[in-house]
């Protein structure tokens, strides 16, 4: 007997997901979906997965997720370890010295540094032709039943309703699918302060990874295995502040300018335009749930949470 949609009796249907949100986390649990058997399709409004941001840490409690779904092996051989490195002040004394060694032993391994980019390519491409459409925002209408069989979760999207066993809502601190789940929470609320992120050549002078601590403002530092240097900074500021002229290379000097070796040299080398600023937000009362329905919550959607912690 052949139903409707073109399945058979004996060739049942595969549990459908659907994941709202093409970042690292949505992706992430797509292709965990799609290695133990469900078909998954990813909804991303923006036209391509182009991630925010320059660079990304992975603890190796991340690395072991990355194992799960195949791609730990991969993604430690295209990143740098984090080797030896520290906590300093601005004037460039060391606070503090990492151990690779100790963390290894203690966490099972250290940090790996790499770009975002290259890991959401990694993972898209573990996924199914087709299986991610961008460009295309999906809204949740019934999170549905999972003690019911014919009340799927049902998502409505420019080209028309879907439907799943299960919908993951990774859309990201601002999600709405947290809000269509849990209407009268407050959502996310400014974290008191704002970052940048950049990305500049290869230093003349090689240096130890680093984050330096100031009166209200943080700076980090951080080769990735081509030599690329990924930098990252925080300073106290009013929320929705941006740089007179939109410079923000040239606030970061104001902010950074009179601080150690290597910070004044990776300004020099950033490109004005190649500076990323956003305001840092958390969600300060912790959700209900991170699930309802069909529906669970991932990421920054379920728990954002300041990069400070």
């Amino acid at each position: 007997m052949t139903s409707d949609d073109g399945h058979t009796d004996a060739a049942p249907r595969q549990a459908r997901a659907i994941v709202i949100g093409g970042g690292i986390g949505g992706l992430t649990a797509a292709l965990a979906l799609h290695r133990t058997g469900w078909h998954v399709t990813v909804l991303e409004r923006a036209t391509a997965l182009a991630p925010v941001g320059a660079g990304i840490a992975l603890a190796p409690n991340a690395q072991r997720a990355l194992d799960v779904v195949g791609l730990g092996d991969e993604i430690r051989s295209l990143a740098a370890w984090e080797g030896d490195g520290g906590l300093r002040t601005p004037a460039g004394r060391w606070l503090s010295r990492a151990d690779p060694q100790r963390a290894s032993e203690r966490f099972g391994g250290t940090l790996v540094l790499l770009h975002r980019a290259t890991l959401v390519g990694k993972l898209a491409a573990g996924l199914p032709d087709g299986a991610v459409r961008t460009a295309t925002e999906g809204r949740l209408v019934d999170p549905g039943d999972p003690a019911d069989p014919a009340r799927p979760a049902r998502v409505a999207t420019p080209d028309g309703d879907l439907t799943a066993e299960l919908v993951v809502g990774a859309d990201g601190v601002r999600s709405a699918v947290r809000g269509a789940l849990f209407p009268t929470h407050p959502g996310a609320t400014y974290a008191g302060f704002t970052t940048w992120r950049l990305l500049v050549p290869p230093p003349a002078r090689p240096f130890a990874p680093h984050e330096t601590w100031g009166p209200g403002r943080l700076w980090g530092t951080h080769p990735f295995a081509d030599g690329t240097v990924y930098a990252y900074a925080a300073a106290v500021t009013p929320a929705g502040g941006r740089a007179p002229d939109g410079d923000e290379r040239a606030e970061l000097r104001r902010l950074f300018g009179g601080w150690h070796h290597p910070v004044p040299a990776i300004l020099d080398a950033a490109e004005p335009d190649g500076v990323l600023r956003h305001d840092v937000h958390d969600l300060a009362d912790p959700l209900p749930a991170f699930h309802r329905g069909r529906v669970a919550l991932l990421g920054d959607a379920a728990h954002a949470m300041a990069p400070t912690l």
